[in-house]
């Protein structure tokens, strides 16, 4: 459950930034902060929630083809639609490692289970394991160490088992 403290510093941070729709999820509690003018808070739920997982964009949509520029295969975009994608369940710094010091969690290749830690995701200071959820095999990092993510944002590609 959020603290009323965490809910206010919150809709401060969202105050004095960009940043106009927030949605958390900790602990089986979601909140919602949107600000149309000044941020209110819309929505604080105790029931679990269950996961949302969004399609990645399509590399072809998201830039437009070279003239000349020869088709992807088929077959590639068939194989990536069969991909699981684990999504980020919250806004915040993605890291793919424990500390600056030490190796990733997973690497592209590595065979990860239901159970698996794939990164850290932190919000509020706070640090959250992201787990695999699905077995099979990292195919794709698709964020950086220390890059912000969007709630529902795709963080790894898997090929399940």
């Amino acid at each position: 459950m959020f603290k009323l403290s965490e809910i206010k510093e919150l809709v401060k941070l969202i105050d004095s930034t960009s940043v106009h729709e927030l949605e958390i999820e900790n602990e089986g509690a979601r909140l919602l902060i949107r600000k149309p003018g000044k941020p209110e808070v819309v929505t604080v739920t105790a029931a679990p929630a269950a996961h949302t997982y969004m399609p990645a964009p399509s590399p072809a949509a998201a830039q437009p083809a070279a003239v000349g520029a020869a088709a992807a295969p088929a077959s590639a975009a068939a194989e990536k639609d069969n991909l699981h994608r684990i999504v980020s369940p919250m806004v915040g710094t993605f890291y793919s490692s424990p500390s600056p010091e030490a190796g990733p969690y997973v690497n592209v290749g590595d065979r990860v289970g239901e159970k698996t830690v794939v990164c850290i995701l932190e919000a509020m200071k706070l640090m959250n394991e992201l787990e695999a959820e699905v077995r099979g095999e990292i195919v794709e990092v698709l964020v950086e160490s220390g890059q912000l993510v969007e709630y529902g944002q795709p963080l790894f590609l898997v090929k399940p088992e």
